[in-house]
């Protein structure tokens, strides 16, 4: 399979309760409704790329029990390339135990387990799949050594590389900026890697200056309701967001980053490439979950040309 993206990333199985709202510390709630569903951002981010219009391949890790062949088959049912997601043994596959308030904001624990066996070697060995990549993705939800990796050799091999440096919790090395062509973080994840508060388009502009003065190619801001920001040296350019009724922001991000590569695969023009993952993004967060809720091509084309 000639894959045109290649997501290096995670797989977990999302363990999902809603309840009224998020409980305090030492606090128990009563939920109300409970479920399981595939998830983790990396192959969120493949699903949404190959619902979107792309080709794409899977490098991950998942445990040797039953939600790791669950994870793995739910990409397969995609027509996702998965000879690269590998089966650890001795670990769990990744879980993701969420949380879901009456508003749709939710809170999120995760444990990598096999995805903490992704290493650099893993990529390795499938190089030929970054090779035949027009696009490469990562995020941070495997070790840092492996995105390191991933990132300079894709960088090295001329792609198109986008970080979704999620989840941050403070800067990045320094030396991974120049080895990124799009690096797409959310307001808290802007704030994580400059030290900067960013809450609106004003503040979301100072922090992409910052990143931008570290050797990141160009950043996009996302900034849910208040849309995203693009900044790529040369002036900045807002982008505003569909208006919906959101009911779970569960994945929305992850459906921007993978709509926004499939475009970009496809030849499209960055502009172009925003405004189709924003209107993925904007019909993901008016369904439940995180996986089922990604759109289809024919879906965010029937909203952008009505």
């Amino acid at each position: 399979m000639q894959a045109n993206v290649v997501v290096v990333g995670s797989l977990n199985m999302d363990l999902v309760t809603r309840a009224q709202r998020l409980p305090q510390a030492g606090e128990t709630l009563a939920g109300e409704s409970f479920f399981t569903v595939p998830g983790g951002k990396g192959a969120n981010q493949a699903v949404a790329a190959a619902r979107l219009g792309a080709q794409v391949a899977m490098v991950g890790c998942v445990g040797a029990d039953a939600y790791g062949q669950q994870l793995r088959d739910a990409l397969l049912g995609e027509g996702i390339d998965c000879q690269a997601v590998a089966i650890a043994e001795g670990v769990s596959s990744g879980v993701a135990l969420i949380v879901v308030d009456a508003s749709s904001q939710n809170a999120i624990v995760i444990v990598a387990g096999g995805n903490g066996q992704l290493s650099p070697a893993s990529v390795m060995r499938f190089d030929a799949l970054l090779q035949s990549a027009e696009v490469i993705i990562c995020q941070l939800e495997v070790p840092a050594e492996t995105v390191e990796y991933t990132l300079a050799r894709g960088h090295a091999l001329g792609k198109t590389v986008i970080l979704n440096p999620a989840p941050a919790t403070g800067p990045l090395p320094a030396h991974w900026f120049g080895h990124i062509d799009y690096l797409i973080p959310n307001e808290s994840e802007a704030a994580a890697l400059t030290g900067l508060p960013v809450n609106d388009l004003a503040s979301a502009k100072v922090a992409a200056t910052h990143l931008l003065a570290l050797g990141v190619g160009k950043v996009i801001v996302t900034l849910g309701a208040q849309g995203a920001v693009f900044a790529d040296g040369t002036g900045f350019e807002h982008f505003a967001a569909p208006v919906v009724q959101p009911l779970d922001t569960t994945a929305a991000g992850d459906t921007f980053v993978g709509g926004f590569a499939a475009m970009l695969a496809r030849g499209e023009g960055v502009r172009e490439a925003i405004a189709f993952g924003q209107q993925a993004a904007a019909i993901s967060v008016t369904r439940a979950g995180a996986q089922p809720s990604i759109p289809y091509l024919l879906e965010v084309q029937t909203v952008v040309t009505a």
